[in-house]
């Protein structure tokens, strides 16, 4: 377990089918410092699952926050102190996504028409565990106004003892929208979450929703407090490697390109023989070369070669060899 240092920067999105242990270990790989999420794990998986397979990580991964889906007070408090024995950084509330699924359950991007209930939860966890509780979530919801809803959401949760906030800067539509086109069709309002900052200085705002590049990231920091960052990180991957300069004080130079390769051989050695399979690890990878001369090569082989029977480490590394070295040391994206 890491004491995590407010604030933090810059963060990587929990990402459903994307954010799981094998991205997060490929993530730390490239950043030391940026603080990286799970995938949204609900309670009832938690207090009932198979936890080895859905909350089992890499003490490499540290700082790494575990993001809850749930309302049940109790059971989210269970769920946190279990994240918490298991040597999670932070506790995170999922009150952001607007899956079907997700509604049904009663979490998600739904509660923030329930400020009440989710502050109940934060009170709940952060009475049950001494890691930090955070809370993500949307502007608003369908027709709600935007602004008094995200101010009036944020002073009853911070009332409660919530101190962080990250702000997806788009309203959420729960109905006539797939949750892709929550992800780009609302428009994003950046300037409420600066404003929110603003009449909040007390508390911890992040900003999240379509910052695709560190330069972007660094333009908001002036507003807020940290920037998390999704998609971008995922399928570009190596603009991670300067985060640690930029934003966290390190001196050191990027790793490059094919060192990040190397050092994920004897991780991908240890999880083969613990039975992952060599995709499960490799479909995080893809991007590593992207714009680079040989990363379609790259890609091919890995995709062709991954899910082979007995498929390990050589893969890789005859795959990063249709690279040119030289490529690899090209500047971070």
């Amino acid at each position: 377990m890491t004491a995590l240092a407010y604030p933090m920067p810059l963060c990587v999105a929990p990402m459903m089918d994307w954010t799981d242990r094998h991205c997060r270990f490929f993530f730390r790989q490239l950043s030391r410092h940026t603080l990286l999420y799970t995938e949204m794990v609900t309670t009832g998986a938690v207090l009932h699952g198979k936890r080895d397979r859905l909350l089992g990580f890499s003490p490499a991964e540290h700082p790494v926050a575990l993001q809850l889906g749930g309302s049940e007070p109790a059971e989210l408090a269970a769920s946190a102190r279990i994240g918490e024995e298991w040597g999670y950084d932070e506790i995170n509330l999922n009150v952001g996504c607007p899956s079907d699924r997700v509604q049904s359950g009663r979490f998600g991007a739904c509660l923030m028409a329930e400020p009440d209930l989710v502050a109940r939860g934060v009170a709940a966890m952060r009475e049950a565990v001494r890691i930090p509780v955070t809370v993500k979530s949307r502007i608003a919801i369908d027709d709600m106004e935007e602004w008094s809803t995200l101010e009036d959401f944020v002073r009853r949760v911070s009332a409660a003892g919530c101190t962080r906030f990250i702000i997806h800067a788009r309203k959420a539509w729960l109905k006539g929208l797939s949750p892709k086109e929550n992800r780009d069709v609302p428009p994003l309002r950046y300037d409420l979450v600066y404003r929110l900052k603003a009449e909040f200085p007390h508390l911890d705002i992040s900003l999240n929703g379509g910052v695709k590049t560190l330069d972007a990231a660094a333009e908001h920091l002036p507003h807020v407090d940290g920037v998390m960052m999704g998609r971008a990180p995922y399928e570009t991957p190596y603009l991670l490697a300067d985060a640690d300069r930029r934003f966290f004080g390190g001196t050191g130079a990027p790793p490059t390109r094919h060192a990040v390769v190397d050092a994920m051989l004897p991780y991908i050695e240890a999880q083969r023989s613990q039975g992952a399979p060599l995709g499960a690890i490799t479909r995080h990878m893809l991007g590593l070369f992207q714009g680079l001369p040989g990363a379609r090569a790259w890609r091919r082989h890995l995709s062709e070669n991954a899910h082979e029977d007995g498929a390990g480490p050589e893969v890789v590394v005859a795959a990063a060899a249709k690279v040119p070295r030289e490529a690899g040391l090209q500047a971070v994206a």
